[in-house]
């Protein structure tokens, strides 16, 4: 196809040159059909050179690729090369999941053999094949949605950790952008390790103020009522304290293996029941109020049933010390799918919708006051969302003012075929 100046100057040739032919021979009807040919062919020059990109596309897909061909792929642009090569992290550009371009880190990382190689054969790890693969994650025109970081443990050697994000350009171009996190990732185990190890410290001087307090208390003749007030007093602070010691170390725990899946099959139904039983008969308040309503079969995950256990046990304990007196607590285990949904719902005062999305941070407190009244780490909502992300599950939480409060946690089913570990009730 040529451009239009020049098609204009072909055309406006080809009729010069049929007028002169015309005056050469003269006659009026060999003049009239040289020069109809002349403007025929002049005008079938002028249109083969009309882009059909003059035209208003009517899909927006289509219009991308229009768009494409006037500009050429962004890889072909000697900027982005220059930028890509300023990056510190990895960058690569793919286009139809083939490598078209990488930066002096990808190579670094990945090797010089990944040009032109398939982006799936150069970044070799289960997740990143997942995240790649065509019908999970098509390459679709004029999508430019940034899809959300995928997790790449132990690559590329044990004990690293990298990420890898997909940005959708126009066609099927794309640009893979890689993260190390190793570093990040050691700095959060020093600070667990640090809270494990200091919590871990604290449990022994804890044991003995609690056990000499009893003691204390035996020996006395509760003749001296401010005695027995201070010594009141002691317990029930050294008991908080003892109570949060447990709940940093078990968040300690959870996070050291929050990125490794569980491994063995566990029956859900019994786990919910046996931290219903438990509660039911323990000495917390308002054990009668919990009414449950759990299957009759099986529902089998992978999973730890220590961590599931507790789980249970942290958010039907938050609806019986956060619900009315005297009202029921419903705790709901059922199947929707492929999933078991366990449903723990309250009547209490509720939660106001800001602060919703901040309930699982650590030591958060609605209100501060009531809190201190009723006790609490303010840690086991953040449990709760660590056990649940370790079991690739969901967590929600929805409540009305005045109304109560529903926390409802969502986990992958395996096949029924599989055998359990049992968790009797």
């Amino acid at each position: 196809m040529i451009d239009r100046l020049s098609a204009l100057v072909i055309a406006i040739t080809i009729i010069a040159i049929g007028a002169i032919i015309s005056i050469i021979y003269g006659s009026n009807a060999a003049s009239i059909t040289i020069m109809s040919l002349a403007a025929l062919l002049a005008a079938c020059t002028l249109y083969s050179s009309t882009p059909s990109e003059l035209y208003e596309p009517t899909n927006a897909v289509y219009s991308d690729h229009v768009r494409a061909r006037k500009i050429g792929s962004i890889f072909h642009h000697p900027d982005f090369s220059n930028w890509a090569d300023q990056e510190r992290e990895p960058i690569i550009g793919i286009s139809n999941n083939v490598v078209m371009i990488a930066n002096d880190a990808a190579v670094a990382l990945l090797g010089r053999h990944i040009m032109g190689a398939d982006i799936r054969t150069a970044i070799r790890h289960p997740a990143a094949a997942e995240l790649l693969r065509p019908s999970s994650t098509p390459l679709l025109a004029g999508s430019h949605a940034q899809a959300d970081p995928v997790s790449l443990m132990d690559y590329p050697r044990t004990g690293f950790h990298w990420t890898i994000r997909i940005a959708r350009l126009s066609g099927n171009d794309a640009i893979v952008l890689l993260n190390d996190r190793s570093s990040i990732d050691a700095a959060d185990r020093m600070r667990s390790d640090f809270v494990a190890n200091a919590s871990h410290e604290l449990r022994t001087p804890l044991a003995a103020i609690l056990g000499y307090v009893e003691t204390l208390q035996d020996m006395g003749d509760n003749s001296d009522p401010m005695q027995q007030r201070f010594l009141g007093i002691i317990e029930r602070e050294a008991q908080r304290m003892q109570q949060l010691v447990l709940d940093l170390l078990s968040i300690s725990r959870v996070e050291a293996d929050r990125f490794r899946r569980p491994t063995t099959p566990v029956n859900l139904t019994a786990i919910v029941a046996s931290a219903v039983h438990q509660l039911q008969d323990s000495a917390e308040p308002r054990p009668a109020d919990i009414i449950s309503h759990l299957p009759d079969h099986r529902l089998p995950i992978m999973g730890d049933t220590g961590q599931l256990s507790q789980l249970a046990h942290n958010i039907i304990g938050n609806a019986m010390k956060y619900g009315r007196a005297g009202t029921p607590i419903h705790v709901h285990l059922t199947q929707e799918g492929r999933r078991a949904i366990l449903k723990v719902s309250d009547q209490g005062n509720g939660i106001p919708p800001d602060h919703l999305p901040r309930l699982t941070e650590r030591f958060y407190r609605v209100d501060d006051a009531r809190n201190r009244s009723i006790g609490g780490t303010g840690l086991g909502l953040a449990i709760v969302k660590h056990i649940a992300e370790r079991h690739q599950g969901q967590l929600s939480i929805e409540s009305i003012v005045n109304h109560g409060t529903t926390v409802s946690i969502s986990l992958p089913l395996i096949n029924e075929d599989v055998p359990t570990t049992p968790a009797s009730p």
